[in-house]
């Protein structure tokens, strides 16, 4: 009968379970902060693709106006000879892919894969 009513009762997080969430915490902020450059160099990538495509009147225009763009964002990943430039319809269509592998700790490693083209979206569908 000496119970006590359930708004007076200790409630809360224990100290095991607290360091639990800030290791997972601090896990998911670490692979984030290593993920993250590399969405931005390519999108950084996507745009010069995009820019060189529509400054380039031939392949040899195409590559080293990539190239310019590139060196300008600090591009390393790709060069412009890395681009397949195809002609399709009267138009340059440019695409391009590569794998990104970023080290975690020890042996392992996130290997991210990207790829982009400037080919419209009508184009890309298969047709039945």
């Amino acid at each position: 009968m000496n119970r006590q009513p359930s708004i007076f009762r200790q409630r809360g997080i224990s100290l095991t379970a607290l360091i639990f969430i800030l290791i997972v915490v601090a896990l998911i902020a670490m692979l984030g902060m290593k993920v993250v450059p590399t969405v931005i160099e390519y999108k950084a990538i996507s745009k010069a693709v995009v820019a060189a495509r529509d400054a380039g009147t031939s392949v040899r225009e195409i590559q080293l106006a990539f190239d310019k763009s590139a060196e300008a964002g600090y591009i390393d990943t790709l060069k412009g000879t890395d681009l397949e430039i195809t002609r399709v319809d009267n138009e340059f269509v440019v695409s391009f892919a590569y794998e990104k592998k970023i080290p975690l700790f020890g042996p392992a490693s996130l290997v991210i894969d990207y790829a982009g083209t400037t080919a419209k979206a009508a184009s890309r569908r298969v047709k039945d």
